[in-house]
């Protein structure tokens, strides 16, 4: 019973230890929410003196004027907490011994007013600055950690407990207390249950403000950790598809998706398996990710979309993720840089590797394929089949490019197409008439 009131009314505690850097990212934003902080309280100041500053004053005859070194004291103070803090050298202790000294330093202005004016102590508890004691407590609320708001209310209150008790025992046997109402706010008189509701109402808008930032710290350890791990999940697809799930309306579900004309390639790697033999394992994930880091730059300088990795294969898409009107020419050029860069340099430790392209233009559907639990986001149709097909064939013909008539057609003349065959792909009747690509 007792833990469901608790989640009532903190919010849902995060079942899991945040990792490292997720606790290093929000202490970055912790930081930065200490600086505006710090900036607020620095504007706070300026008011404080620029009201002083302007204010007339009624008693110019004082032998003592304290506010304006109660300002000063606070303004010297403010200033050492602003360089700290972007200076990032505020520790939780002296953020604690902050949040108090600024709270001790706004009841010692309130206090010195008496002095200021030359009146009785029971004249501070009517100055209007008391509500300034909101404004520090709503203050800690710009940082996720309801323990400094507790602090600041809990010396408010006490400040002004004190602040209460000095105007009752100052002057013996004259205490100056009233159960007059109207009394109380024509006079210099003290009223007891008035300054009792003060320090009730400090206390309530502490506990409220701590509550509330309490479920809103939940919130952000859970918001924080979702989206660090949807940032190194995303990683394992291409941005494209990652921005696609995160933009969509609803969460994706089995076998939604949608049917596109798009160009498909296919790339593998010639004589991989007895390139990989002569290698160990890290010389191999070494030679794959220096090889798939040189054509990936390639692949999206072209727009193109790297739907999905298989052993030293790749997937890519033109126009099937995102919009690409040029996408058959786009996938030719591809394939052609690809070669260019393979032609040129080695990979890992001096490792050639020639790469061999399939081709394909059509109709093919994108969306998730799976179950409820596990999804990918791919592509599928014949005429990716036929693109896989193509990619195959180049082994026969020796070749490293082949292209349907269709991305042919598609892209017109801006490459120098020559014919190499037809080929009947299982579950069509007509064949299909296979292009190379001259560079």
């Amino acid at each position: 019973m007792w833990e469901k009131v608790k989640v009532f009314i903190f919010g849902e505690r995060l079942q899991v230890n945040l990792p490292e850097r997720v606790r290093e990212s929000i202490a970055l934003q912790q930081i930065e929410s200490e600086k505006l902080i710090s900036w607020v309280q620095m504007m706070l100041v300026v008011i404080f003196g620029a009201l002083y500053t302007l204010a007339p004053k009624t008693a110019v005859g004082a032998p003592f004027q304290p506010v304006p070194w109660a300002l000063s004291a606070y303004f010297a103070f403010t200033m050492i907490r602003l360089v700290g803090a972007h200076r990032g050298r505020l520790p939780n202790w002296l953020l604690m011994v902050s949040v108090v000294m600024d709270m001790g330093l706004l009841m010692i202005l309130i206090w010195s007013f008496h002095i200021q004016y030359m009146q009785p102590p029971s004249f501070y508890l009517k100055a209007p600055t008391m509500v300034y004691v909101f404004i520090f407590i709503a203050l800690r609320a710009l940082r996720f950690e309801p323990k400094f708001i507790l602090v600041a209310g809990a010396a408010a209150a006490v400040g002004w407990l004190c602040l209460m008790l000095y105007v009752l025992f100052s002057v013996a046997g004259n205490p100056m207390i009233t159960r007059n109402y109207v009394t109380y706010l024509t006079s210099n008189s003290v009223l007891i249950g008035a300054e009792v509701d003060k320090i009730l109402s400090i206390l309530l808008v502490t506990a409220v403000l701590a509550i509330a930032i309490m479920r809103a710290q939940r919130v952000l350890h859970r918001a924080v950790l979702d989206s660090t791990a949807a940032q190194d999940l995303s990683r394992f697809v291409s941005a494209e598809v990652a921005d696609r799930i995160k933009s969509a309306d609803r969460a994706i579900q089995p076998g939604d998706g949608e049917s596109k004309v798009a160009t498909v390639m296919f790339t593998d790697i010639q004589g991989f398996s007895t390139v990989s033999e002569k290698m160990t394992p890290m010389e191999l994930a070494r030679t794959l990710n220096d090889y798939f880091g040189a054509t990936s730059e390639v692949i999206s300088k072209y727009s193109g979309v790297i739907t999905q990795f298989e052993g030293d294969q790749m997937l890519i898409t033109y126009n099937a993720v995102t919009p690409d009107e040029h996408h058959a020419a786009n996938a030719v050029r591809t394939a052609l840089a690809i070669q260019e860069i393979v032609n040129g340099r080695t990979f890992g430790k001096g490792v050639t590797l020639k790469t061999r392209c399939g081709i394909n233009t059509g109709e093919i559907v994108v969306g998730a394929v799976g179950t409820k639990d596990r999804l990918v986001f791919t592509v599928h149709g014949d005429d990716v089949n036929i693109a896989a097909r193509l990619e195959q064939l180049n082994k026969e013909y020796g070749t490293y490019i082949m292209a349907t008539e269709r991305t042919a057609t598609t892209c017109g003349g801006d490459f120098a197409f020559k014919p190499v065959c037809e080929v009947t792909v299982r579950g069509r009747q007509a064949p299909t008439k296979v292009f190379t690509v001259e560079s």
